[in-house]
């Protein structure tokens, strides 16, 4: 296996021909998402802010706001954690100022709001997810982790919580104080994203490997899990690149990839094929996300940090975010022809 670095020379840095969204950040994106109630993009990036963009008819961008961490962090309320161990809450249309709604003892790794129980849930490196009341200063709950956390997917009730050392930690939030199952991740090397099924009867894991494990909690349902390769290159695999973002489409419940590769697909597991294959960009993809109604993949491409600070000059770095508007044929899951794997 062999990990290398991209051909940073090529001079399309839009092959896809997407969208480019205005007044990007300044360094390099980690994190996107959607508002569920309008096309309002919301990206945190390396450089400490947290940017919002309104996306208007025809695809152009319009920056709405900004605020900031005190160090790089990762509807109408914006919540973004960061590596100053807080979790900021941002009355986004109100134009309101951000209040500090969470803490931790290390570094803020995800954070989600669960609608259903009306609390927000942060996980972090200090080996902890947290529950919060945002009108309380303490945590409704601690829940103890065995590791760091590295990544979180919430479809309530299913929350499945990656951790260091491959660990996944399912959770049914209707009894959110307890562990539904805990699982080795079927992949051989470290967790970098999760996505919880549409259905909330299993989860996507992606790793640093070049490799996608789709997995279902039933046990019944266990000759139904697969793991797959993509974000590869080289006649026998042999160049392996990060997944570093999984998303289902809000509406066909097919699912995107994007990777280290500067690679985003879309792939249809219960086919078990691959609907579309993006051209490479000639950065990494660090994460993607669908809007409400799947009509737009937003997705960044900089630098991921996958090769450390060494290999990052942020003085010549360049980011982008580019909105790509999906056409139902690459996205609409359909039968699987012939015997050999698309």
């Amino acid at each position: 296996m062999a990990f290398t670095s991209l051909n940073t020379a090529a001079t399309n840095v839009n092959p896809n021909k997407s969208f480019e969204v205005a007044t990007p950040p300044s360094d390099s994106v980690s994190s996107l998402s959607f508002s569920s109630k309008a096309n309002h993009l919301v990206a945190t990036s390396w450089d400490n802010q947290v940017r919002c963009w309104e996306i208007l008819p025809g695809g152009s961008t319009q920056p709405k706001a900004a605020i900031s961490h005190d160090q790089p962090d990762d509807g109408t309320t914006v919540f973004s954690g960061g590596c100053d161990k807080q979790v900021k809450m941002w009355p986004l249309l109100s134009g309101g100022q951000p209040t500090t709604v969470a803490m931790h003892d290390a570094p803020v790794k995800e954070v989600a709001w669960i609608s259903q129980m009306n609390l927000l849930v942060s996980g972090s490196w200090d080996k902890t997810i947290r529950y919060w009341d945002t009108r309380q200063a303490q945590p409704a709950h601690i829940q103890q982790l065995p590791e760091r956390c590295y990544t979180l997917t919430v479809n309530y009730p299913l929350m499945v919580v990656g951790t260091a050392d491959r660990q996944l930690i399912v959770y049914n939030l209707q009894n959110p104080q307890t562990e539904f199952k805990r699982i080795q991740s079927p992949l051989k090397y470290q967790t970098r994203c999760l996505a919880a099924f549409p259905d909330q009867q299993g989860f996507l894991v992606g790793s640093i490997e070049g490799r996608v494990g789709v997995h279902h909690l039933d046990d019944s349902q266990q000759s139904k899990n697969f793991t797959f390769k993509c974000h590869r290159e080289g006649t026998s695999s042999t160049e392996i690149y990060s997944v570093n973002s999984l998303n289902f489409h809000p509406v066909h419940h097919t699912f995107a990839t994007a990777g280290s590769d500067g690679a985003f697909n879309f792939w249809d597991k219960d086919s078990k094929q691959r609907l579309k294959a993006f051209s490479r960009c000639p950065y990494p993809i660090p994460c993607g996300a669908f809007n409400a109604d799947g009509s737009i993949y937003a997705y960044a491409v900089c630098y991921d940090w996958s090769k450390g600070a060494e290999n990052h000059n942020p003085s010549t770095a360049k980011t982008y975010i580019y909105l790509h508007y999906t056409q139902e044929a690459e996205v609409k899951g359909k039968p699987r022809v012939g015997a050999g794997r698309k």
